[in-house]
């Protein structure tokens, strides 16, 4: 029988994020029940906009782009102006009855519009205050780039992600997806609900502070310890690893796939598949410091037999034997019986008029009572303005008032109450 509440149901969250770093931690949030209320400007979350393809999903205003779909679902809007002071009104009293405020302007904007943290916790001392910076929060330490803006690259650089990753001899790699800013999305979840475990034992909030470079070393992690080893920056290794041998990509004739030996047992069944079991008993080859040593040999070895194969014929000889792995494309994804099994990939309403179903990627965190949100579309720009301030505790006399001043603003699309 399935639960007739999510793990974070009952959870209130005003999110006041933007762009990646931000929405995505909500978005966490909200698939595991929280309700989480968008905090928007008249104009917009800016990403409403970003990476919007010619024709493909746009609504009549050309706010609703595949990227914004893609980290707002589960999430209602409401457009709030937060330049007047009524807006600032409407936030204060909002912030009386919810749980956690999220937030990534730069340094020192709430606190300019007399809605920082100080002061928000007077109204609630309960309140989770969360915020994502490229350089973090002079509460948790003066960062001397407090003042810098930042984005998914710059945190992958100077958080040394890129000091490791490409190839040996040439330039820096970035990684494909915008991990600067998922990442730390990530560990500002987990932050939050730390947070509110210890307000339900204390009834006391906190500042939840994640700095988007500090969440990049904490992924990076063997740049410290290789560089305290060795007293050397580490530097890029390709598509193999420093310490383990084989391990990598292999080219296969029609892709490429992964082979990650890490004993000497695997490399001992990995030998006896490709033909060659004298190197498994090879004395110089036994252990991963030997292998490594002869990376050059044993990587030739291994890609002079993966590229005779397809990637189907290379999972059927390896799959379940020793660590092997397709390097899938979308396509190969999509057709992937894992992930449909695993209903990675549901697919929800789109936002345009007339468009066909988005495919989402689905939460990977899998809970046997509580299971994640049936996921609903993200939110058109004040769908949900009038709806929020009553469950706010806003009459509807005052929600009328707040229209007419200009403080609030709906859509065409809010839902009937």
């Amino acid at each position: 029988m399935k639960p007739s509440v999510n793990a974070l149901a009952g959870v209130k969250v005003l999110d006041l994020t933007r762009f990646l770093a931000g929405p995505f931690c909500t978005q966490l949030l909200s698939d595991h029940g929280a309700d989480v209320a968008k905090v928007e400007p008249f104009e917009g979350d800016q990403a409403r906009a970003f990476g919007l393809p010619p024709g493909v999903n746009e609504g009549d205003d050309g706010q609703y782009s595949l990227y914004f779909q893609s980290i707002n679902r589960n999430k209602r809007s409401l457009a709030l102006d937060l330049r007047r002071d009524e807006g600032k009104e409407v936030l204060r009293r909002m912030v009386a009855g919810a749980d956690v405020l999220v937030e990534n302007f730069r340094l020192g904007v709430m606190e300019r519009l007399g809605l920082g943290y100080e002061q928000l916790r007077e109204i609630n001392p309960r309140l989770v205050y969360a915020a994502v910076r490229g350089f973090g929060d002079t509460r948790s330490g003066e960062s001397p780039y407090s003042e810098w803006p930042c984005f998914d690259i710059i945190a992958q650089s100077t958080g040394g992600l890129l000091s490791i990753t490409g190839d040996p001899d040439g330039t820096p790699t970035k990684v494909g997806p915008g991990i600067g800013d998922t990442l730390p999305g990530i560990y500002l979840a987990f932050g939050i609900l730390a947070a509110l475990h210890q307000a339900t034992r204390t009834g006391k909030g906190q500042f939840v502070d994640v700095c988007m470079t500090d969440a990049i070393l904490a992924i990076s992690e063997r740049v410290v310890y290789h560089y305290q080893l060795s007293g050397r920056s580490p530097k890029p290794e390709g598509n193999f690893h420093p310490f383990f041998c084989p391990y990598g990509l292999y080219r296969a004739a029609d892709g490429w796939v992964s082979i990650a030996c890490v004993s000497s047992g695997f490399w001992q069944k990995l030998a006896q598949i490709i033909g060659k079991p004298e190197l498994g008993t090879r004395p110089d080859l036994q252990t991963d410091s030997q292998r490594s040593a002869q990376r050059d040999f044993v990587n030739a070895q291994v890609t002079e037999w993966t590229r005779g194969q397809t990637k189907k014929q290379l999972a059927e000889a390896l799959g379940g034997i020793i660590p092997f792995g397709s390097v899938n494309t979308a396509e190969d994804i999509f057709a992937d019986r894992h992930f449909q099994r695993r209903e990675m990939l549901v697919e929800v309403e789109s936002m345009g008029k007339g468009a066909k179903p988005l495919t989402l990627v689905n939460t990977p965190v899998k809970m046997s009572d509580t299971p994640s949100h049936v996921p609903t579309r993200a939110p058109f720009l004040g769908e949900h303005t009038v709806g929020l301030l009553a469950e706010y505790g806003f009459a509807q006399q005052e929600i009328d008032d707040l229209l007419g001043r200009g403080a609030v603003r709906r859509s065409a699309q809010e839902e009937p109450r």
